[in-house]
């Protein structure tokens, strides 16, 4: 069994608005669901006490949902609350992601399915923090903007340009003529150099030691974050990266801070590198596990360090779906 929830506002406590406004609701959920109406077992509505003229449970009866039993109660005062607010719970029988519906006033109680909004997942290397963004993205049916490709890219036009990525004046002279584009092939993230599909390319471990460092420069740091502010303000995203939340969009809607012991981190970057193809050492992959960490949190320009508004969330010992599962439950406290 599956538990639909949604809610709607009125704007005056008149039957003909709560009828036309419990019609309206009940449709898009049954509409944005794919629902059958004899799937659904029973319809739970709550109203704030400032709506009396009519419940809500009648109003659904009278737009045809007569399959299931209906109910009606009324909330308590809580100072503060949403006024003239009506929830609805649908219990539905058979097992789906759900799409919970938030209409007119209500779409400030769900910030998670509201126009625009950003999660910022930040941590080291190896933390997880890609592949639960990647989840979350999916679970929520927004874009998942993968940062660290975006410095990748750059990095990977130094190497190309034999550029030295230590060297910031000429990393900057190069970044004037880099032309690097972002978009989303079927909301698969694809990252372009120059008009060519670098997205492969640039998960080398070379490029990925060498993006450490070109991200320590202020020039580079400054041009990817007018990207990404500029991607994420048109928008919903899951962004990861070592800054997000701290000088990306130190405004994001949610914040999470994720990070592992280093062998582990280490293990999961060997094993990722290695279902790819590529030929490593496990020790190489720790020494640079350690040394990229060093490097990210000493950088002059936005270290890497937990936002004061983040939830820190150690992943050593849990899986990717208890990550996800863990996030989510936590977004779903702060709305």
């Amino acid at each position: 069994m599956v538990v639909i929830r949604g809610a709607t506002t009125i704007d005056h406590d008149e039957k003909d608005e709560i009828r036309e406004a419990v019609k309206e609701l009940l449709e898009q959920i049954v509409n944005r669901n794919s629902l059958l109406r004899d799937e659904i077992l029973s319809i739970v509505f709550s109203s704030t006490a400032d709506i009396h003229s009519y419940y809500p449970a009648k109003a659904a009866r009278e737009a045809g949902f007569e399959c299931c039993s209906l109910f009606s109660a009324q909330e308590p005062v809580i100072e503060g609350a949403l006024p003239l607010c009506i929830r609805v719970m649908l219990f539905v029988e058979k097992e789906f992601t759900p799409h919970h519906i938030y209409l007119r006033g209500a779409k400030v109680l769900r910030k998670d399915i509201m126009t625009i909004y950003n999660v910022a997942i930040d941590g080291p290397a190896g933390s997880g923090k890609s592949t639960v963004a990647k989840a979350l993205a999916r679970d929520y049916h927004i874009c998942y903007l993968d940062t660290g490709a975006m410095y990748r890219a750059c990095a990977l036009a130094a190497i190309a340009a034999g550029v030295d990525v230590a060297d910031e004046v000429a990393v900057t002279d190069l970044m004037r003529g880099v032309n690097l584009e972002v978009l989303y092939e079927e909301n698969v993230q694809r990252t372009f150099l120059n008009g060519r599909d670098v997205s492969e390319e640039i998960r080398r471990p070379e490029v990925s030691m060498a993006a450490s460092t070109i991200s320590k420069h202020p020039s580079v740091r400054m041009h990817m974050m007018e990207k990404q502010r500029e991607i994420a303000g048109r928008m919903s995203c899951v962004l990861d990266g070592r800054d997000i939340g701290t000088f990306v969009l130190p405004d994001a809607d949610f914040k999470f801070f994720l990070t592992a012991r280093p062998e582990v981190r280490a293990k999961r970057r060997y094993e990722e590198l290695v279902s790819r193809g590529n030929r490593v050492n496990f020790e190489d992959i720790l020494e640079e596990i350690v040394r990229r960490d060093k490097q990210d949190s000493t950088r002059a320009v936005a270290p890497l360090r937990i936002a004061d508004d983040a939830i820190l969330v150690d992943t050593s010992d849990m899986t990717i779906d208890e990550v996800v599962a863990f996030i989510k439950h936590s977004i779903q406290e702060k709305i």
